[in-house]
């Protein structure tokens, strides 16, 4: 991702995405009035992870940070979003992205949702071979899904649809669901709407 510099006029780079995940944590954990032990506690995750996180000197999974964002009662993207410029271009194959620890996935925020706008975009890839299951977001969470390339079947327990390119489909984040790649190259866009 490149930041406009409006004083300079020239873009500059963006910071890593761990340095904006420890700031997050650190302040939305401040904002809860949880201590170390007790968010670790909440998230199912050791105390010393949590420490490295907030430290800048972990290096976390999609898993870990939903984990700590539904701990927390945020949206993902308030812990991995970075300040916004004001004019934001992220170009194809750039980004914050985060790994899955289990699956063959990546995700790219693309747009965080701002203030009073409960909503974030992501660009996600996926290669067959693995399950990307997660666990549910905060309550009144609602998936919206848009596969650009490849086949992916998704949605939750027991709902799973396979979808191609172009296809859309909607459905509760607030329960388990999965995501899998059916073709190699699967590529699609996931806007999670939150109450």
């Amino acid at each position: 991702m490149t930041e406009v510099d409006e004083g300079a006029g020239a873009p500059r780079p963006a910071g890593l995405p761990r340095e904006w995940i420890a700031a997050a944590l650190r302040r939305e954990r401040a904002r809860a009035g949880l201590s170390l032990s007790e968010l670790a506690k909440r998230a199912g995750i050791a105390k010393s992870t949590l420490s490295q996180l907030e430290a800048a000197s972990g290096n976390p999974g999609i898993e870990t940070v939903w984990a700590l964002a539904v701990a927390l009662g945020v949206p993902f993207s308030v812990l991995a979003e970075s300040p916004g410029p004001a004019v934001t271009v992220i170009r194809a194959g750039e980004g914050p992205t985060m790994h899955a620890e289990q699956a063959s996935y990546a995700g790219t925020l693309l747009s965080p949702g701002p203030a009073g706008v409960r909503r974030d975009i992501y660009h996600g890839a996926m290669e067959p071979g693995s399950v990307r299951a997660s666990e549910p977001h905060i309550p009144g969470s609602v998936e919206h899904l848009v596969v650009s390339t490849g086949r992916l079947a998704a949605g939750p327990g027991g709902e799973v649809v396979e979808l191609g390119p172009g296809d859309y489909m909607s459905y509760r984040g607030d329960v388990p669901h999965t995501y899998e790649a059916l073709t190699p190259g699967t590529t699609f866009v996931l806007i999670m709407q939150h109450a």
